[in-house]
């Protein structure tokens, strides 16, 4: 019977990355025998091209697209991954986060993933083959090949806009479990008792969607109506769900949305309805956008400080790139609750 090695384990401090030379280790084969199954697979024979797949596969190793055509290992490039840039939600952390690197002699590349891991992984995989000084990343569910290629490369990440004890590496957001039991605490100090969320259908929203349902269910209140509509969410999208969830129960009294955007549709619709907001709906937003204190009336919604997201993670990625200790990896910006006219 064989026993297969174990992929090689590296740390993240120093270079960290699974080289070619480790794929050749666990594959059983010369270095040069790995790269030519790698560049030109019709020169090596199916038996070897199998085993430098699979050791490939089991390390997250990708291939250095730029070995040797630097004169430095430093590529003063950053890459960020944001799930859309259609919506406004983002825009403040890649604005902050271009600006501070720009301050520090380091340019922004910026990826698009939409909200499936499989883009992700794809997008993943050209930007570590490009071997940037730092990956800043929206979110902490990343699929295990996205998370063992990163864990390879060796190259500093940053997570953004979400919270966890255990990052990848380094990571700068809030709770959006605290978001949602904050607001429907909110909601129900207002007198609300029959609420409804209108969420995108995104794995964020929905944490703050269940964490909402959950403290309102603990505080004795009816069933919250729940729709989810696609991400990234819409004005028209709002419009559309507050009417659905008015033929369910009319006597709905305040509406959660997932982002400022759907809370705008809400309150368009609601108007067009001859619903006064607040008095017969409260409406609640999240994210804070230009718009929301100018609405009439303005918008309640959850302020995020987006804009301090951005610089925080500029600043790690640019420490751990020049050699400079971080002391605390994990840092927890908090949100605030912004009340105004519209509950």
């Amino acid at each position: 019977m064989s026993v297969e090695a174990p992929p090689p384990r590296r740390s993240r401090r120093g270079s960290g990355a699974v080289t070619l030379h480790d794929v050749a280790k666990l594959a059983g084969v010369a270095p040069i025998t790995a790269s030519r199954a790698l560049n030109t697979p019709n020169q090596v024979s199916p038996e070897v091209l199998r085993k430098v797949t699979d050791a490939v596969a089991r390390t997250g190793y990708v291939r250095n697209v730029l070995a040797g055509g630097l004169a430095s290992t430093r590529s003063r490039l950053v890459a960020a991954v944001v799930p859309t840039i259609a919506g406004p939600v983002f825009l403040q952390t890649v604005q902050s986060l271009n600006e501070a690197l720009a301050e520090a002699g380091y340019q922004l590349m910026l990826g698009q993933t939409g909200y499936a891991e499989a883009r992700e992984d794809a997008l993943l995989e050209t930007i570590i083959g490009r071997r940037p000084d730092g990956i800043v990343l929206t979110g902490i569910l990343h699929s295990a090949e996205g998370r063992r290629r990163l864990l390879a490369a060796g190259i500093p990440v940053v997570e953004t806009w979400d919270l966890t004890p255990t990052p990848l590496d380094m990571l700068v957001g809030f709770s959006h479990t605290d978001v949602g039991r904050a607001v429907a605490a909110f909601l129900q100090a207002r007198g609300r008792r029959r609420l409804a969320v209108v969420a995108g259908d995104d794995e964020r929203s929905k944490r703050r969607h269940d964490a909402f349902c959950t403290a309102a269910r603990a505080a004795g209140l009816p069933e919250v109506r729940t729709l989810y509509v696609p991400a990234p969410t819409t004005m028209r999208s709002g419009r559309r769900a507050l009417g659905e969830l008015l033929a369910a129960d009319p006597a709905i009294d305040a509406v959660f949305c997932s982002s400022d955007l759907l809370a705008l549709g809400v309150m368009t619709e609601a108007q067009a309805r001859g619903l006064t907001v607040p008095a017969q709906l409260a409406v609640m937003g999240f994210g804070d956008l230009e718009f929301a204190a100018d609405l009439q009336p303005a918008l309640s919604t959850v302020r995020i400080d987006s804009s301090a997201i951005g610089r925080q993670a500029a600043r790690f990625i640019v420490d751990r790139a020049e050699g400079r200790p971080v002391a605390e990896r994990v840092v927890d910006i908090g949100f605030s609750i912004v009340d105004r006219a519209s509950a």
